[in-house]
């Protein structure tokens, strides 16, 4: 087995048309590999039905690869995302707590079409689904595309801002799977469950103590220091938490898009050198190419 370097350039988070991205999994793997990663996760909303095309295109470029998923889960009223890497994507209990995950995305976004017809935005469902490569995961980021095509806002942020948080027209909350149900249901895939991009819920201190006490609690392992969602300095905070907690540190791009994202996959920096690398306890997981290059 090959030797995990902790400045591995890895990038293990990110989204394809199976959930809300815009690329297929053979061109996010292409985009990938053209961008200096090193180690790459797929990790679809809920959704692991694209998986075995990103293993076999990342086989075909030479890039090392895990199996990944990102869950939505309800905590202290939030949406959360835990990210699964590594696991056996054909285990039964991970591909039925997904399954049952989706299963209401269909009707909220049925609920978001009404709000936004109230305030005069008409076909918002039905303007939507074009956007929607698997349509039980449509989500508020079709949507977004929806309004921003029909010149609604002139950007994605502006749908965000204007429509669809909480308080907005177009806002629908959501009961996703529990904290605990997520992790036990990656671990029991023999995965290992992290917490995403831990910055953007806005949680207060207690709050976000909480998360991070119960997520360890529940057997959950990493947290996402470097983000494409993070600045500099909410990847230092992180980086502490994840030595506080003794959490092993995950980077992820969070790339969706080529005209929507902040971060390029391979563009991330640096984790922090105090940290040890999520791939690091992974590395039995990898999918290396054969043969692995000098």
């Amino acid at each position: 087995m090959p030797c995990v370097h902790p400045l591995l350039n890895a990038d293990l988070h990110c989204h394809s048309t199976v959930s809300d991205g815009t690329l297929e999994p053979e061109a996010l793997a292409a985009r990938a590999k053209a961008g200096g990663v090193e180690l790459w996760a797929l990790t679809d909303h809920d959704e692991v039905s694209g998986l075995q095309r990103a293993r076999v295109a990342a086989s075909k470029l030479g890039l090392p690869w895990l199996s990944g998923c990102e869950i939505s889960v309800s905590f202290a009223g939030v949406t959360v995302h835990i990210v699964g890497l590594g696991f056996d994507a054909d285990d039964a209990a991970l591909r039925a707590g997904l399954a049952r995950t989706r299963g209401g995305r269909e009707v909220r976004a049925h609920e978001i079409a009404a709000g936004l017809a109230q305030v005069g935005i008409h076909g918002a469902f039905e303007g939507a689904l074009p956007y929607v490569g698997n349509p039980e995961l449509i989500s508020r980021t079709h949507f977004a595309r929806c309004l921003v095509e029909r010149g609604v806002c002139s950007d994605m942020s502006e749908v965000f801002r204007r429509y669809l948080t909480e308080g907005k027209p177009g806002y629908v909350p959501h009961r996703w799977a529990g904290l605990g149900d997520a992790v036990r249901w990656i671990t029991a895939a023999g995965g290992l469950a992290v917490i995403a991009h831990p910055a953007r819920y806005k949680f207060t201190p207690t709050e976000e103590y909480a998360l991070f006490s119960e997520f360890k609690a529940h057997g959950g392992r990493g947290v996402e220091v470097v983000s494409g969602s993070h600045s500099a300095t909410e990847a230092v905070k992180y980086g502490a938490m994840a030595l506080e907690f003794e959490l092993l540190a995950s980077r992820g791009s969070d790339f969706h898009s080529p005209t929507e994202s902040r971060t390029d996959l391979g563009a991330l920096p640096d984790l922090p050198g105090t940290l040890t690398p999520v791939w690091q306890a992974l590395a039995e997981r990898v999918q290396w190419p054969q043969p692995w290059p000098a």
